[in-house]
């Protein structure tokens, strides 16, 4: 990937969001030696979540894997918390997404895939990763989709 990861997001025509706060008792994101772990990341734009309700019943595939982009963005402004810099990513290591899911909604991975393309299309070969798409019944505030990350550093 040529350029720095700002001037990919710029390409792109996105925007780095700012780092959403916790909903609870937990951090955004930790650090742990050369790696990053970011609690799951809603699709919150703004301070609010742009749609609720179950995959495959209030809200669609399609509009659920552009939520999981939103996700995958907020948890590149967590590791960017904690990192200082999002060129010092050498890897996403794992994906973690979690869609809150009618009972007989079983696209996860296709949701899922929102938050992994936008990794591979912000940082290229240091997006590839490992991951696991996970229906569940429901996720806090009603959300559709929630995201993780493992994002190994250089050292």
């Amino acid at each position: 990937m040529s350029g720095t990861v700002a001037t990919r997001l710029a390409e792109l025509g996105l925007t780095l969001p700012e780092v959403v706060p916790p909903l609870a008792a937990y951090q955004p994101a930790v650090r742990s030696g050369n790696y990053v772990y970011t609690s799951g990341q809603l699709p919150m734009v703004d301070g609010k979540l742009p749609a609720t309700g179950k995959v495959g019943a209030e809200v669609t595939p399609e509009q659920a894997k552009e939520l999981a982009r939103v996700c995958a963005l907020n948890a590149l402004a967590a590791v960017k918390s904690v990192a200082g810099d999002l060129d010092r990513i050498a890897r996403v290591v794992k994906v973690v997404g979690f869609v809150a899911s009618d009972p007989s909604f079983t696209g996860q991975p296709g949701v899922v895939n929102g938050a992994s393309e936008l990794l591979g299309e912000v940082l290229g070969d240091r997006g590839v990763h490992a991951r696991s798409a996970v229906g569940v019944a429901v996720l806090p505030l009603d959300a559709p989709v929630e995201v993780e990350l493992q994002v190994e550093l250089a050292p």
